[in-house]
């Protein structure tokens, strides 16, 4: 009779253990310990250009998961997503300079970005407006959680100069 509370109790650790793996993305067997090690925050820019619809939504969904990886690892995560050239198109809320197959993509996109709007750690998404000019589109149509800046470069120099690394996915 004494083996089943042990049973019970070392089973109920068991299972405890592998919701907390699973939850801090270690499950595979891997971590972000010994990289993280003394860091409290990050600040990142990341320069983001893809054109095409799936390259882009699986960028911004990568950008998003190791976000709330670096929340759940304790780390405050400072973002800012800065688009421009190909990727212009993609967060227009005119469809028009879109290709056809990147239409529903480009909904989707949309949509997340929506979602990662105020989300802990994302402090901007920014569009340059060199770029809507170059890729023949307008202010006034890119999607609302995304701010015209006068030039990505510019904004991106300076983000480095404080302090913010610069990550072209």
């Amino acid at each position: 009779m004494e083996k089943f509370p042990n049973r019970f109790i070392a089973a109920l650790a068991f299972g405890i253990g592998v919701q907390l793996v699973a939850q801090t993305g270690v499950a595979a067997g891997f971590d972000d310990h010994e990289a993280l090690a003394g860091v409290k925050e990050v600040k990142v820019a990341f320069d983001i250009t893809a054109g095409e619809g799936k390259k882009l939504l699986g960028q911004i969904n990568v950008i998003d998961e190791t976000r709330q990886s670096l929340i759940r690892q304790g780390v405050a995560p400072h973002f800012v997503l800065a688009f421009r050239g190909p990727a212009t198109r993609l967060i227009q809320t005119d469809q028009s300079k879109i290709k056809p197959e990147d239409k529903e993509l480009a909904l989707k996109i949309a949509a997340k970005l929506k979602q990662m709007r105020g989300a802990e750690g994302i402090e901007s998404m920014q569009q340059c407006s060199v770029a809507i000019r170059q890729q023949e589109t307008k202010a006034e149509n890119v999607i609302p959680p995304v701010k015209v800046v006068g030039n990505g470069w510019i904004s991106l120099m300076a983000l480095e100069n404080r302090g913010y690394a610069y990550i072209a996915p």
